[in-house]
Formats: C-alpha cells, sequence, structure tokens
C-alpha cells in the first residue's frame, strides 16, 4: 500500500503530465526540459533552443527544404509559427513558439500519432542549422 507521500507524488507527476508541462516531480526535486532536452509528449518531441524566434523559425524552414519536403504549407503569428509538409510520404508538423528573448521552443511531429526518432532527426538538423553546420 503506498504511503501517503507516494500517493502525492503520483498525483503531482500525473498533473504535469495531462498539464502538457515540461517539469516533473523526481524525488522531491522539479526537474524541467531545457535547452538540448528533447521531450516526447502526446507524439510531438520538443525542446527549447537558446537562439531567437526568427533565427529558430529561419532554421525551421531551411530543415524542411533540406529534406525536401513537398506541399509545404507555413504559416507565422507574432510569436507562434508552424510549418507543414510531407516529408518521405509522412506529414510532418513544426511548431516554433517565443518563450523569452532568446528561447524558443519547437515542437515536431510526424505522421498522425507520431514518431520520436523520425522527429528525433528532425529536431537534430534544426539544431545543426541553428549552429550553421
Amino acid at each position: 500500500m503506498p504511503t501517503a507521500k507516494g500517493w502525492i507524488v503520483f498525483l503531482a507527476m500525473g498533473a504535469f503530465l495531462v498539464s502538457g508541462c515540461a517539469a516533473a516531480v523526481v524525488g522531491g526535486a522539479v526537474v524541467g526540459a531545457g535547452s538540448g532536452t528533447y521531450l516526447f509528449v502526446t507524439g510531438e518531441l520538443k525542446t527549447d533552443y537558446n537562439h531567437s524566434f526568427d533565427a529558430t523559425w529561419a532554421a525551421c524552414q531551411k530543415t524542411v527544404a533540406d529534406m525536401r519536403g513537398l506541399d509545404v504549407m507555413p504559416e507565422k503569428d507574432i510569436g507562434k509559427a508552424r510549418i507543414t509538409t510531407m516529408i518521405d510520404y509522412e506529414k510532418v508538423q513544426i511548431s516554433v513558439t517565443y518563450q523569452a528573448r532568446n528561447v524558443t521552443t519547437v515542437s515536431v511531429r510526424v505522421g498522425l500519432l507520431g514518431n520520436k526518432r523520425s522527429s528525433q532527426l528532425i529536431q537534430d538538423k534544426i539544431a545543426d542549422n541553428l549552429v550553421g553546420k
């Protein structure tokens, strides 16, 4: 039978997972997803980049071009952007969200349910484009 403390930790972790928050309670400490850390939730692979929104958006566009995306549909607003495309016969959605001056979150979903390996490949290419490789 779990203790009261065990139930509290369990419920807190459940609340974080349901809310989509990148933080989790681990052994009484809060651990968050920062730059270089990937979080795969509900079929989307998310990470924060320590680059401006515009630089990150440009890196995402270059990644889609490098991967020869078809039927590319970019949408850009203030602080939010999305690219929907087809890469290797799979639908790809890349969402870019402004977080702070030099912090931008990128979320990648490949396919209907999400493909972690393919999403990781795209995130790696975005990171490479951000550093100019």
